[in-house]
């Protein structure tokens, strides 16, 4: 692996209830290196979301520590991009202000903002939707503004929490697809949270399976499928034994 671009240590969290505390995340050692795509599958509530979360800045860990390209991370900022399941957009503003309402802390000039959200815009497909509100759009064209969103800021660091689980399944292929062809020419570094199996191996370089609660990582899988991929690789014997291998473990798991 190249040098590492996010560095995680240890990390341990928990949260109070009434009972006492709730140890959700147990000693989570991993790293990921810059251009590559890690999935990360567990059980439901097997604290998938709230390690994407200590990894954003949004929370911290109780113990342990996270780092991005040698800097501890210690609260949220532009340089970890989220793209969330629900599509957090701002219903009155178009899909260009949408977009540009990301780049509006950046210190680019107006005109490098509107380029650049323009062009990004065009990369998910959204070419001459710019004025339309969320309300026009269909739930996958809303999405695409959310992808459009987080690239626009030219991450270190793309955060995907669930993000097709939204749409219907044939929309969530295609979404697949485009996503892992704008990363990979792109070459944007991934961490992505999924309880989808097939997702988690055909948009991944490696997925790593959390344990229940509390998670720890029981495996780190390397996907043996060679890029570029197109939807029809999901039916190859390398996929589908991948893809019976890591049910197994999530099996083992529950």
């Amino acid at each position: 692996m190249e040098e590492p671009s996010l560095e995680v240590n240890g990390v341990t969290k928990s949260f109070p209830t009434a009972q006492g505390r709730l140890q959700v995340l147990d000693g989570i050692d991993m790293t990921q290196a810059r251009g590559e795509v890690v999935s990360i599958v567990g059980a439901s509530g097997s604290g998938k979301t709230t390690f994407l979360r200590l990894v954003a800045g949004l929370d911290m860990p109780d113990r342990g520590a996270l780092k991005l390209d040698g800097r501890e991370i210690d609260g949220p900022t532009p340089e970890r991009s989220l793209i969330f399941q629900q599509f957090g957009l701002m219903p009155w503003l178009s899909v260009l202000e949408n977009v540009l309402f990301g780049l509006a802390t950046g210190g680019l000039p107006k005109d490098e903002q509107r380029d650049r959200a323009n062009d990004v815009i065009g990369r998910v497909g959204l070419q001459g939707f710019e004025d339309f509100h969320p309300k026009a759009l269909s739930g996958g064209m809303q999405q695409r503004v959310g992808i459009a969103r987080a690239l626009a800021v030219e991450p270190r660091l793309l955060l995907c929490d669930e993000p097709f689980a939204s749409v219907d399944a044939m929309t969530r292929q295609t979404m697949q697809t485009d996503l892992l062809h704008i990363v990979t020419q792109q070459k944007v570094t991934v961490l992505l949270v999924t309880h989808d199996i097939e997702e988690a191996l055909f948009l991944g370089d490696r997925v790593i399976v959390f344990s229940s609660r509390p998670a720890r990582v029981i495996e780190e899988v390397e996907v043996a499928i060679p890029k570029p991929r197109e939807h029809s690789v999901r039916m190859s014997a390398a996929f589908q034994e991948q893809r019976a291998m890591l049910w197994e473990l999530l099996q083992a798991t529950a």
